[in-house]
């Protein structure tokens, strides 16, 4: 029994911290980066041809934060397993956001079919707003229905009074 909770235990706190990353980055995409934190987002949601953007201060943040619990490893084990649950959270969040998503790689893939395709397109749901308001699908590795997001959006969109609709209309792309 002891050695399966060896590796029981590091186990799932490695999953734990994956599981609690997606949800965490989800709200705090929809309530730091689209609220007081949009200085550093608003790069993301613009068109621009640099390699980096303001943005990509947050996944400084995030490895920051990861790094200071390999430290503090040294002093309660659990928080190495946490580490490596963010971390993998991190090369998720690589491959799947930058990656797929956005095409920050040397090479072009669109996903055609299934779980990959839907998080493609729900993270271009989420651009297809301009600005901070009105966005939908927050999270970066699971991701709703296409059909349920563009509802939501045209049910966002039908609630907005005429002047706001024009004026959201008028604002530049993002990419």
């Amino acid at each position: 029994m002891d050695s399966l909770l060896y590796y029981l235990i590091p186990m799932m706190l490695v999953v734990g911290a994956v599981a609690f990353m997606e949800w965490f980055a989800a709200w705090s995409h929809e309530h730091i980066m689209h609220g007081w934190g949009w200085g550093w987002h608003q790069s993301h949601h613009e068109p621009h041809d640099a390699a980096l953007e303001k943005n990509d201060l947050y996944a400084v943040v995030f490895a920051a934060f990861a790094i200071a619990l390999y430290f503090g490893a040294a002093w309660l084990w659990p928080l190495w397993w946490i580490a490596i649950g963010i971390t993998i959270y991190g090369v998720l969040y690589f491959f799947m956001h930058d990656g797929l998503v956005h095409q920050r790689w040397p090479f072009k893939y669109v996903p055609r079919k299934g779980y990959l395709k839907r998080v493609y397109q729900a993270h271009r749901l989420h651009h297809a707003v301009k600005g901070r308001d009105g966005c939908v699908s927050f999270g970066f590795v699971y991701a709703e229905s296409a059909a349920k997001l563009r509802k939501k959006l045209q049910d966002d969109r039908r609630g907005l009074p005429t002047s706001a609709r024009e004026d959201r209309d008028q604002r530049p792309s993002g990419h």
